[in-house]
């Protein structure tokens, strides 16, 4: 059996203005600072034992640093790093201590569109809170997705390299792959290679819309949703943080076993991407696509 990672550990965001992207993702996200080192804000989710979900820095251009996944084990990060070389990847960094306030084993490389990931284990982990009703925040992280101009080659690759399992297709445009028992922490969209957005998992449908009535209340946007996707069956509100990410309260998000999993293709209609039909009743409201490649692709991240 190949290696595997085990989670999606956290995304890092490189913004114009950090101060703004920093308030909005601690005042009204919902997401606790933790830290701040070499130039570097960290965020974590009360209800994850991650050190941090959200990695923020300065820099003129709006930009993805990093993603991050998690391993099980040294062992299991090794073998991750042998699958990676195997697949082609252009490595940025052999398996070594890791950088920053949590510690950890971990190396990094760059995927075939050029984005930096990182594979940690044995970072620092953080007591998790059960969020009372009426907490409408972040549980932690959901799942991430990108754009890719070879979607279908893309998702071979992180199958390949990292052990992630194909759940589901929209048509032949959109893969769902999983790393654990969550039906996806990683979906691929045809399109310039960019992170389409981040998803956070919240405790139910009540608390995903006690969040969209806080995002109103403090002038965020909806940019797409209330509703309820067909993929992974969860539910949906996605905004924009000040510095233009894209970002998504979602609850629900189906469970997986992979002993019994046969993974469906769905015809691409919209009552499939919105079953209740609620996402397109405000005008304007749309789904995000990102139309620019990434500023981050090929660099080493800072």
């Amino acid at each position: 059996m190949s290696a595997r990672v085990s989670d999606l550990h956290y995304v890092a965001l490189a913004v114009p203005d950090i101060a703004a992207e920093r308030e909005f993702f601690s005042s009204t996200w919902g997401l606790v600072e933790v830290g701040e080192q070499d130039g570097k804000v960290y965020l974590a989710a009360e209800g994850s034992p991650h050190p941090f979900v959200i990695r923020l820095r300065q820099d003129p251009e709006k930009k993805t640093d990093l993603i991050g996944f998690s391993a099980d084990s040294r062992a299991e990060v090794e073998a991750l790093f042998e699958q990676v070389k195997a697949a082609g990847a252009k490595v940025i960094s052999e398996p070594a201590p890791a950088e920053g306030p949590a510690g950890g084993y971990a190396f990094r490389f760059f995927d075939p569109d050029g984005r930096a990931i990182e594979i940690v284990c044995d970072s620092r982990q953080r007591e998790p809170r059960a969020l009372a009703k009426g907490e409408a925040i972040p549980i932690g992280l959901s799942h991430v997705v990108l754009h890719s101009p070879d979607h279908k080659g893309l998702a071979e690759f992180y199958q390949t390299a990292l052990g992630f399992r194909l759940s589901d297709w929209i048509g032949n445009f959109m893969v769902f792959l999983r790393c654990n028992s969550v039906h996806h922490r990683l979906a691929i969209l045809p399109g310039p290679p960019a992170l389409n957005h981040v998803a956070f998992d919240v405790s139910s449908i009540d608390e995903m819309m006690r969040g969209l009535a806080r995002m109103h209340d403090k002038g965020v946007k909806l940019q797409w949703g209330p509703g309820r996707h067909t993929a992974g069956n969860n539910t949906f509100s996605y905004f924009e943080t000040p510095n233009g990410n894209a970002v998504e309260y979602t609850s629900d998000l189906e469970e997986v076993d992979d002993a019994t999993w046969v993974a469906q293709t769905y015809e691409p209609t919209p009552a499939i991407t919105d079953q209740w039909g609620t996402g397109r009743i405000i005008t304007g409201n749309v789904p995000h696509a990102e139309m620019s490649p990434d500023k981050g692709l090929w660099q080493v991240p800072a």
